[in-house]
C-alpha cells in the first residue's frame, strides 16, 4: 500500500521453470510435483482449472488450504473442500516457504508448485505455472485425458499473452486496487478501470465465443476466475458496484459457458470464495458476516455455441 492509499501487489519470489529439454534441474516427470492452492484465490484457481482441463490430476497431486486466512496465514484444516498437506505434513503453508528457504520472511501466497524430489518450491507465480502445465506437461496430459485441449497453441501465444497482460491491471488486479484502496481517488481510478474493461470485453465476447477466437485458451481462464467472483464478492465487498456481471450479457454467458464445462465446474467452490473474502479481510468487513446471497444460476443456458445469434457479426 502506498502513502497515497493505492494498493500495490508484491512480486512473487520463486520463479524457476520446469522444462522437458534437460536445461533445468526441474524435469518433467509424472508424480514428482505437488500443487498447493486455495480454492478461494483467483490466482490459484487458474492453476486448478488448467490442471483439470489438461488431464494432469493423476500426474500432479493437490492440497487445498482452509478458505479463511487467519493469524497463521493459510492453514490446512479438515473443513469441507480442504485437502491436507499429505506430502510435507505441514499445518501452515508458511512452513513450506521456510522449508524451501529458511531465510524467507515474506507472506505465503497460493498457488505453490512444489518439487517432491528436491523438496523445494519451483514456482509460485500463477501465470507461469499454467504455462508450464500447458506446454511442458502437455505430452503427459494427452496420455491421461482423451480430449486434451491445447490451451496455449504456439500460433496464438502472442495474442494470448497480449490479452492476459491487458486483463491483469484493469480486471484481475483492478478489483483489488479498488477494494483495497484506502483513499477515494485511487479507489475511483481503479473503479473506472474495472468497468471500462468490463464494457470492452463484453463487446469483444459478443463477436466470438472465447476471448482469442473459437478455442478455449489460458486467456479465458485468466478472465474467468475474476468474473466468477464478481457478483459473489467484488460487487459489494470491493465496492465495484456500478453494474452486476449479469448485466453484461456476453460476459455473463461466457462465465456460464466455462462454468458448465465439467472440468471447470468441479474447481469452483463458492463457499470457499465467500468465506475467504468476507471473513479473512476484516479491514474491509469487520463484522465478518458472510452474505447469504446473491442467488446466481450458473447453470442457465449460456447461448455461447458457434451458431448463437449473439456471436454473429
Amino acid at each position: 500500500m502506498t502513502d497515497r492509499g493505492e494498493f500495490t501487489r508484491n512480486l512473487t519470489g520463486f520463479r524457476d521453470q520446469i522444462r522437458d529439454d534437460n536445461t533445468s534441474r526441474f524435469a518433467v516427470e509424472a508424480n514428482r510435483y505437488h500443487l498447493y492452492i486455495s480454492w478461494a484465490c483467483p490466482w490459484a484457481h487458474r492453476t486448478a482449472i488448467a490442471r483439470s482441463l489438461l488431464g494432469l490430476e493423476e500426474i500432479i497431486s493437490l492440497s487445498a488450504v482452509d478458505p479463511v486466512w487467519n493469524e497463521n496465514g493459510w492453514t490446512f484444516t479438515s473443513e469441507p473442500g480442504c485437502i491436507p498437506d499429505f506430502v510435507n505434513h505441514k499445518s501452515d503453508l508458511i512452513d513450506l516457504y521456510r522449508l524451501a528457504d529458511p531465510a524467507y520472511e515474506g507472506e505465503e501466497t497460493t498457488p505453490v508448485l512444489w518439487d517432491k524430489k528436491h523438496k523445494t518450491i519451483v514456482n509460485n507465480e500463477s501465470l507461469e505455472i499454467i504455462k508450464i502445465f500447458a506446454t511442458e506437461f502437455a505430452v503427459l496430459g494427452r496420455h491421461s485425458k482423451k480430449n486434451f485441449p491445447d490451451l496455449y497453441p504456439a500460433s496464438q501465444r502472442t495474442i494470448i499473452d497480449q490479452v492476459i497482460s491487458e486483463i491483469y491491471p484493469t480486471l484481475n488486479n483492478g478489483v483489488y486496487r479498488a477494494g483495497f484502496a484506502t483513499a477515494q481517488r485511487p479507489y475511483e481510478r481503479a473503479y473506472r478501470d474495472v468497468f471500462a474493461a468490463l464494457e470492452h470485453w463484453n463487446a469483444e465476447l459478443g463477436l466470438r465465443r472465447y476471448v482469442c477466437g473459437d478455442q478455449l485458451t489460458l486467456a479465458d481462464i485468466c478472465l474467468f476466475t475474476t468474473l466468477l467472483r464478481f457478483d459473489l464478492v467484488y460487487y459489494s465487498h470491493f465496492k465495484c458496484n456500478q453494474k452486476h456481471l449479469y448485466e453484461y450479457p456476453h460476459l455473463w454467458g461466457f462465465v456460464r459457458d466455462l462454468y458448465q464445462t465439467p472440468e471447470i465446474r468441479k474447481t469452483c467452490h463458492f463457499d470457499h470464495i465467500k468465506r475467504h473474502y468476507y471473513i479473512s479481510q476484516k479491514h474491509i468487513n469487520p463484522t465478518q458476516v458472510v452474505p447469504v446471497g446473491p442467488i446466481l444460476d450458473f447453470d442457465l443456458p449460456h447461448g455461447r455455441g458457434v451458431d448463437s445469434a449473439c456471436l454473429r457479426k
